[in-house]
């Protein structure tokens, strides 16, 4: 699953959470229902965005006019969950599906994987064009245009094969700028907020700024490796500039989220969260400056507490003596461990429920989705990530958006 706005779980209040998964489980069965269960495949975190927007926008006619319940599915560990449904999970599902083309092609363009292989490539290239026709059918539903979306697409490899040293990583970046523009400025005409539209378009045009950079920085490594083309190498842009546009493009969508009307402070709380705040720990993230990214709570002076034995409270209190060891588990059969297994498997607990009991030895084992909606960047259980005391501070307007309840004492 790809996209620049990964929240760690233990950062977002658990309304939070529940809400930001709401939105990722809608999107993904907006894809299904629309475009059949392979283009699940286009589900991404940035594309839920488009989703937040819209609801947070719109007047709510009931209390579950914006949710339905969803059956089980693997990855929730074959739980039900209440899921975003309706015009604004359709938008995000489109939006996905013809940038998901376009990522599609440019896997091809640049030979990755089994991508380089001839019969790979034409049978990638087919599923790319299906998927433009598809969304451009969901969009003329919903009275969106794909067709913007589309012209940037086939703008962009016009204007990578002529970029070379020199080139402005603006001129590079347009295409996306004006695709992500298009998307969000239309969740205000979807959501009945047309005046909403003309800060929201200025909030997407930054905002896949921020995709195309972020993703280029990401990529250095690797790009250089394979040999494939990314902007920043190719512009032989210095990594301070790239840095300095993604720190003002930031800034930008601040400011452009405070002229945007939403239907209540609650409703456009998870949209202010996601684009005012982990907008900038993506940043981070990407050029490993962590102080941001980390998931580690913070004391009042931005510095990490003291990990000596004398804290900020004194020394540590005597833990108690260790609990006795258990008795040994018996052990499965070679048969009956399989079978258990095939169990375990089958109804998705193996994947994503964590833990659980190992099919031979009984001894917890964590699910193999378990680290996907973590994103915590290596930080210990228990982890603090709210930081509720500085969570808003660069927001200016006293948000609030953390929900968090811990008592810092500030």
């Amino acid at each position: 699953m790809f996209g620049i706005i990964r929240p760690c779980r233990h950062r977002l209040s658990e309304g939070m959470r529940t809400e930001w998964m709401a939105h990722l489980c809608g999107l993904c069965l907006a894809l299904k229902g629309d475009h059949g269960q392979f283009a699940r495949i286009a589900t991404n975190y940035d594309g839920l965005v488009i989703s937040v927007l819209v609801e947070a926008q719109s007047e709510r006619a009931g209390a579950d006019a914006w949710r339905r319940t969803a059956g089980p599915c693997p990855l929730r560990g074959m739980r039900g969950a209440s899921v975003a449904q309706g015009e604004g999970a359709r938008l995000a599902a489109t939006v996905s599906l013809v940038l998901a083309s376009a990522k599609m092609r440019d896997h091809v363009a640049d030979g990755d994987g089994a991508l380089a292989r001839r019969p790979v490539a034409a049978a990638a290239r087919k599923v790319a064009a299906r998927w433009d026709r598809a969304g451009a059918r969901t969009g003329s539903e919903l009275g969106f245009d794909t067709a913007v979306l589309v012209d940037a697409v086939e703008r962009q490899a016009g204007i990578e094969s002529l970029a070379g040293p020199g080139t402005p990583l603006l001129e590079v970046t347009e295409p996306t700028e004006t695709a992500t523009a298009a998307a969000f400025g239309y969740t205000a005409v979807l959501a009945g907020r047309p005046g909403n539209r003309e800060a929201l378009e200025e909030a997407g045009r930054l905002f896949g700024r921020l995709a195309h950079l972020l993703d280029a920085v990401e990529d250095l490594a690797e790009d250089a490796r394979t040999g494939a083309w990314n902007p920043v190498t190719a512009t032989g842009a210095e990594l301070a500039e790239v840095r300095r546009l993604c720190d003002d493009a930031v800034h930008g969508v601040r400011l452009a989220l405070r002229e945007v009307e939403f239907a209540s402070k609650a409703q456009g709380k998870l949209a202010h969260l996601l684009l005012a705040h982990e907008l900038e720990r993506s940043v981070d993230r990407a050029f490993g400056t962590q102080a941001a990214a980390r998931c580690g709570h913070q004391g009042h002076s931005g510095q990490p507490h003291p990990a000596g034995p004398e804290g900020a409270f004194g020394a540590p209190p005597v833990m108690p003596p260790p609990a006795p060891p258990e008795p040994p588990r018996r052990r499965r059969g070679l048969i009956a461990g399989c079978a258990v297994w095939t169990g375990l498997f089958c109804t998705g607990q193996v994947c994503c429920k964590d833990p659980y009991q190992d099919p031979w030895n009984g001894q917890p084992r964590e699910g193999w989705c378990a680290k996907c909606d973590d994103n915590c960047d290596g930080c210990g259980d228990g982890c603090d990530c709210c930081d509720c005391c500085d969570c808003c501070s660069k927001c200016g307007d006293g948000c609030d958006c953390c929900d968090c309840s811990c008592d810092c004492g500030c």
